[in-house]
């Protein structure tokens, strides 16, 4: 019986990690930026993942207060710290090592459409308006661990 029960557990976590209920896989971890401009936490979140701030080069705006999303447009949100700031959502599995969702950009406001694509300790980022893309190259710091 105990053997049976093995098993089926075996058997329940292979259909939720094939299935794509554990969307992290890989892509869990601690990115930085290519530039060391900002570092990014890659989570899930839900069936999905995001990915927030957790740390910039630089923190502090000319005054010497954190930087806010200022630039938000909507007027309630621009108070709101960058540092844990959700930038990447909704990215769903779209193929191996791929994920599609969005990506919102702080230095405009503004939400784009993005893709994720994980090679190794490297992950190439678009944010896309139609078929204009930017790249960025986010290289991992370390990864999460799922306990």
């Amino acid at each position: 019986m105990a053997l049976f029960r093995k098993f089926s557990l075996a058997a329940f976590f292979a259909c939720v990690l094939s299935s794509g209920a554990v969307a992290g896989s890989g892509a869990d971890g601690i990115w930085m930026l290519e530039s060391g401009k900002v570092t990014v936490r890659i989570a899930p979140c839900g069936p999905n993942l995001c990915g927030a701030i957790v740390a910039l080069a630089k923190p502090l705006n000319k005054a010497g207060k954190p930087k806010l999303d200022k630039d938000n447009p909507d007027k309630a949100l621009r108070s709101r710290p960058l540092i844990g700031l959700t930038i990447l959502s909704n990215m769903k599995p779209s193929g191996e090592n791929k994920w599609q969702g969005k990506i919102y950009n702080a230095d405009d406001g503004r939400t784009y459409s993005s893709y994720m694509k994980l090679s190794g300790d490297n992950m190439k980022v678009k944010g896309c308006v139609g078929p204009f893309c930017k790249t960025m190259l986010f290289k991992r710091v370390s990864q999460l661990s799922l306990e």
